[in-house]
């Protein structure tokens, strides 16, 4: 095992070069609040599998793109006064930050490996630096919108080209290599289930996550084309991959729209699922957890999979609470394959690593909270915010059945990132609403008002 671990000799194909070589030459060069386009084109748009290999140095493209951000970050510190986090150190980059150093220390020490660590310090960086570079990338309410356009374009591109392979039966991707998965499209129960560059599921959750961004893009002026086309990709992606966790992804965010009439009175909603699922714990035969082995949207789902892994981790407890556990594989038939969020999260970086993966959950539900009862008669701020819960439900949704990783960590981190900063807008603009008017904005209501000569107060 080596830095970032991987592949033991270079893979990059000539056309993924020039690509990225572009996008850093555009990452270094343009303004702070457009940076983070071609950030997150490249990134999302590059197979995984792409990697430099420097003596024992894996450098995947996306480990390349964060650290040229990094440099670009620091750049910017070493010549202004300016801050990393434009909108301020929010309790939402607090927790995330907290939760990319415990997954990594916590599997260090679960390992004790010296190798371990070499090859962790490469995850790590991902990680911590890929939250770093999209947080610095959005400085305002600006670069929220920019981000919508530029993950709107991604989802036409890869829409297309799965639609493509959906007629010709190979991914276009796989030309480029890295992709980790066989050029020909995979079958499942008779079905084509078209993989991108993300593979099937981790396409399909990445759509469907981001329909309700999409839908607030719509209500944005001069916006509407690019939110048509978002939506219009997204939808090709749902179809094409045949996969049920995508479609419950999609289904949540439009059931969240469901209760925007009910926004004032979400806490009676929170408190009525909570006793809802206990009232179910109570009276069925197995555990409520049960529940996810019955979702099948596509007639070909692991959903037992998914069940089995939550309740194999429910019943193993004492095994990883402390530092996570290392032979989870041996409890249950394919157990090795954690596609779920909170399953891995405990399993790699036990107790502590699970709770904070939910307070960045609870603490982005928190401030979208407070942020919407400040601007409370403001529709369009307050559907804009309503929209971004939408999204963020969505992703919790998704958790269930994948794992936040890679190319969806990095679209994850841009999620937390547009919440941080709409909320500190939110709560800024109250406040200077609240305040008084100077002496100056004074002077120039008298004479706006008619009086030919200002009124000086005091």
């Amino acid at each position: 095992m080596r830095f970032g671990g991987g592949a033991s000799a270079t893979l990059l194909h000539p056309v993924i070069a020039l690509w990225m070589l572009i996008a850093i030459v555009l990452i270094l060069t343009l303004p702070r609040k457009q940076a983070i386009v071609p950030f997150l084109l490249a990134v999302l748009t590059i197979p995984a599998g792409q990697v430099v290999l420097v003596g024992g140095m894996h450098f995947t493209m996306m480990r390349i793109l964060i650290l040229a951000g990094l440099l670009r970050a620091a750049r910017f510190k070493a010549s202004s006064s300016g801050r990393w986090f434009a909108t301020g150190f929010t309790p939402i980059d607090q927790v995330a930050v907290l939760w990319t150093v415990s997954a990594f220390l916590v599997i260090t020490i679960q390992w004790m490996n010296p190798q371990m660590l070499i090859a962790q310090v490469g995850d790590f960086l991902d990680a911590l630096g890929g939250y770093l570079v999209v947080r610095f990338f959005m400085p305002d309410g600006e670069a929220i919108r920019r981000t919508a356009l530029a993950l709107a374009a991604i989802c036409v591109l890869h829409g297309v080209l799965m639609i493509h392979e959906q007629i010709t039966g190979v991914n276009v991707f796989n030309w480029f290599g890295g992709v980790g998965i066989p050029v020909e499209t995979t079958i499942r129960d008779g079905q084509l289930r078209s993989s991108g560059v993300m593979g099937p599921l981790g396409e399909g959750t990445f759509a469907g996550v981001l329909i309700p961004f999409f839908t607030w893009l719509w209500t944005v002026r001069k916006s509407r084309m690019a939110a048509y086309a978002g939506l219009a990709g997204a939808m090709a992606i749902l179809i094409t991959t045949h996969a049920s966790t995508p479609w419950m992804s999609c289904c949540a965010g439009l059931l969240a729209f469901g209760f925007w009439p009910l926004r004032k009175h979400m806490r009676i909603v929170r408190w009525g699922l909570v006793l809802t699922l206990v009232s179910l714990h109570l009276v069925m035969k197995a555990p409520v957890w049960h529940l996810i082995s019955r979702v099948d949207l596509t007639g070909s789902s692991s959903s037992w999979h998914r069940y089995t892994l939550v309740n194999q981790t429910i019943l193993h407890f004492s095994d990883w609470w402390l530092l996570g556990y290392k032979y989870y594989d041996q409890w249950d038939y394919d157990m090795w394959d954690t596609s779920n969020q909170f399953v891995a999260a405990a399993l790699r970086g036990g107790l502590v690593t699970l709770v904070l993966v939910i307070a960045i959950f609870s603490r982005s539900f928190g401030a979208i909270g407070k942020a919407r009862k400040r601007v409370s008669g403001d529709r369009k701020q307050e559907w804009f915010l309503w929209c971004l819960g939408s999204t963020l439900f969505a992703c919790v949704v998704s958790c269930f059945g994948v794992t936040f990783a890679g190319h969806l960590q990095i679209l994850l981190f841009a999620l937390l990132s547009c919440i941080s900063v709409a909320t500190v807008e939110a709560r800024r603009a109250t406040v200077r609403s609240a305040e008084p008017p100077d002496q100056e904005s004074l002077e120039v209501a008298f004479v706006t008002a008619g009086t030919d000569l200002p009124v000086k107060l005091g």
